[in-house]
């Protein structure tokens, strides 16, 4: 265990987010998503897992630890719901809660199509599936800085 360090927050989650970069983006997933295939497709080449917890749980660790892209661009995407794109389901109100949280204000998220999701997917950082059992609980972020103490 480490202080002040979410405890689902695994050595190797850690690592990666440490070792992303500005611009960098970042996969959180459902049970159901091709998780692996798509990992193994990614900059880091493999999966990297929060098991057993949900989506909004995962999210709420990593983003303790990572901050999201200015709001010049949009960071935090979602995968819409195919048939009805506008739909947010519960998972992802409860993701937008989280985002919201942790950035001190709302952030709204922005939808990507299904199938344009797996394509940006494969362009990620990494992947980290979670406990996630419902459907269209995958997220796509983008990291951001963290500003020096002055300039």
């Amino acid at each position: 265990m480490l202080k002040n360090i979410d405890p689902a927050l695994n050595a190797d989650v850690l690592h990666a987010l440490r070792s992303m970069g500005h611009g960098d983006t970042l996969v959180v997933s459902d049970t159901n998503f091709p998780s692996d295939a798509i990992a193994r497709q990614t900059r880091l080449g493999k999966l990297l897992r929060i098991d057993n917890v949900p989506a909004a749980r995962a999210i709420r660790a990593i983003l303790s630890v990572m901050p999201l892209d200015t709001p010049l661009q949009p960071s935090a995407g979602r995968m819409e719901i195919m048939g009805a794109p506008g739909e947010i389901p519960p998972v992802q109100r409860e993701v937008q809660v989280e985002i919201d949280a942790a950035e001190g204000k709302s952030a709204p998220m922005y939808g990507i199509e299904r199938f344009a999701f797996y394509e940006e997917a494969k362009n990620a950082y990494c992947v980290i599936t979670t406990g996630e059992t419902r459907f269209y609980g995958c997220f796509l972020f983008t990291k951001g800085v963290i500003p020096p103490d002055s300039i």
